[in-house]
């Protein structure tokens, strides 16, 4: 019986090892800045969209991060906790929660701005080859997404 039909099993045969490890690599890099923050990356990317979004549901928060409702309640619950979100069902809609950025939430992002140039070292990519992963990692999501 040939070997080779199990090729495909073979971890190094495997785009999505690299895609993983790298991923929680990164993520572990970015833990001693966000520490300092009292942050962890999944918060810190939820403020990085209410930063720019302000005031949005709860579904359409979860769009950008490509997280679920299940996941991202307790993140929100924490982020409320730490005053730095409120969340409250919107007026117009009662089956809608609204998620909003309060007062001490932006000035958290005055904390927070160094913390992308801080980690731009780990991944030493060149300007191109960061632009073209970037492309390559947003096509790869967009195709999944379909």
């Amino acid at each position: 019986m040939s070997e080779e039909k199990y090729d495909c099993l073979k971890l190094a045969n495997q785009l999505c090892f690299p895609l993983y490890a790298c991923s929680k690599e990164v993520i572990r890099r970015y833990k001693p800045y966000l520490d300092e923050v009292n942050l962890t990356y999944t918060q810190y990317i939820a403020m990085m969209v209410m930063w720019e979004q302000k005031k949005l549901s709860v579904k359409q928060l979860g769009e950008y991060l490509y997280l679920d409702s299940g996941t991202l309640t307790p993140v929100l619950k924490k982020l409320e906790e730490k005053g730095y979100v409120t969340r409250a069902r919107s007026h117009s809609d009662e089956r809608m929660l609204e998620v909003e950025i309060t007062d001490e939430g932006m000035a958290l992002k005055e904390k927070c701005q160094n913390i992308p140039s801080q980690m731009g070292g780990c991944v030493a990519l060149s300007p191109d080859e960061s632009e073209s992963l970037y492309r390559l990692l947003y096509k790869i999501l967009g195709n999944i997404k379909n």
